[in-house]
Order: C-alpha cells, then structure tokens, then sequence
C-alpha cells in the first residue's frame, strides 16, 4: 500500500507559472498512490483555468472515492471567504483533497481554529511585519485496505508557529475517536520532531521536501500511530509545485486481527 502526500501549489509549475491539466495529471499518475492527500488544491479557480484538479487526480490514479473539501470560497487574494462546507458544487473555492483506490466506509471535515487577525512574523531575513493566515481544514476518512480498516486524514496547516501546534493538536483529538490504525499527511508547516512531540505519532519517513529545486526542510509528513509494518519512504520531484511529493510504501499485513492481503 502506497501512501502520498503533495503540495500541488494549485497545480502550478515553478519553471514556467503556469496550470497544464495533463502536466499535473502526469504527475499524479507517476507517483502510483492507493490513498493520496493533496494540498492547495484549486476547483474552478481561473488560474487554474477552471479545472476541479481533485476530479483530474482521481481519473488518474484510479481513486473509486475521493473527497475535496474547501478552505476558502471564492479567489484567494481577491474576494474569497472561509468556506462553511455549504458552497455550491460549482463555485470557485481552494482546499484539500483525500483521494483513494480503496473503498470508504465515511467521510468527516474538520474546520480548524483560525488566526484571529495579523500577527509579526520574519519572512526571508527581512524585519518583522505583520500577517494573517488563511482559513485552514481537514478531511479524513475511514478506508477499508486490503489488510483492514484504516483512519486517514489529510491537511494543510497554518505556517505561523505556535497556531499550526493548536490545529494539529485538534486534528490529532478527531482522530483519536477512531480506532487505530491512524495516519496523518499533509503540508504541516513544522520539523520531524516539532510534528511528532505534539501530535504522539510516529513519523513513516524522514526526507527534506522543500523547496523543491534543493530542499532544505521537511515541511510535509506522514505519521502512523498504531501501523506496524515496514515502511519505505522516498521524495519525488515532480514537474510542479514548489514541495516535492513524500511517498511511504507500507506492509500493512501485521496488523492485529486483521486478514492479510
């Protein structure tokens, strides 16, 4: 069972700004995931050329269920608001996506606390000033593997420190009304160790992820609580996004009480 989570950066190339449809499905379809989570995912937006990227992912990894659900409504940068889950199908909006080759027994969102106003951050060496942060979510799933049930969940945290260690601390507290095996993956805007201390979790992979060009930092993680097995994990550079993409393969056929595969 391969598990995948990317930073599509709306689905758009670092090399030449722009959105291809087939130059993010070819992606996709090259990183072979059973259960793939996506951030900053764009549905019906114009930069991406109005394309709903979660429904190009799911045709080309073969995903029978996938779920996109919005952060934001409306154009980021422009006039948006935080979506409330009650938008129409076709409006414009930006989110997360969980998407996967196996059957789905439910579906749950989580809305996430939001940064109440701006507050002073250092960006890139320059002098402090100050910032707000979008609306932030996640979504997971109940997935019935091969080898046994599975609680998965995807998200994309706030990059401002302190307020992403509350979220995934609230993400962590859903999930813990399912019973394990669990697994967490998305863009959590914190190190190896900050994600591990906080949440309780093991981390399936240890590998820098961006920036993407020469990456210095892992930003992006998969954790495990109660997944035993062997894990393998690798980064894939792909033609987009400013992440490279962190792939785990894994031998669920120890789990407890479940059939192997």
């Amino acid at each position: 069972m391969r598990l995948v989570t990317f930073n599509i950066l709306n689905g758009r190339s670092t090399r030449d700004g722009r959105v291809d449809a087939e130059r993010f499905a070819r992606a996709v379809r090259s990183l072979d995931a059973d259960i793939l989570g996506l951030q900053e995912v764009d549905r019906h937006q114009e930069r991406s050329g109005g394309t709903d990227l979660t429904a190009v992912a799911a045709e080309s990894m073969g995903a029978r269920e996938h779920r996109f659900v919005a952060a934001l409504s409306g154009t980021p940068g422009a006039t948006w608001t935080a979506a409330t889950g009650d938008e129409q199908p076709d409006t414009a909006a930006y989110g997360v996506a969980l998407l996967s080759r196996y059957p789905v027994r439910s579906w749950e969102v989580i809305r996430l606390p939001a940064l109440p106003g701006r507050v002073p951050m250092v960006l890139a060496g320059r002098r402090p000033r100050l910032v707000s942060d979008e609306p932030r979510v996640a979504v997971s799933a109940l997935v019935d593997t091969p080898s046994g049930t599975i609680c998965v969940a995807t998200t994309h945290l706030s990059f401002v420190h302190g307020w992403n260690a509350l979220q995934l601390r609230r993400v962590v507290r859903a999930l813990g009304t399912n019973p394990a095996p669990r697994v967490l993956m998305g863009d959590l805007n914190m190190s190896p160790g900050t994600a591990r201390r906080l949440s309780g979790m093991q981390s399936a992979a240890a590998a820098l992820t961006f920036p993407a060009a020469a990456p210095t930092r892992q930003l992006d993680h998969i954790l495990i609580d109660g997944l035993p097995g062997g894990f393998h994990g690798a980064v894939h550079e792909l033609e987009l996004s400013d992440h490279r993409a962190l792939a785990v393969d894994v031998d669920p056929s120890g789990l407890p009480g479940r059939a192997r595969a």
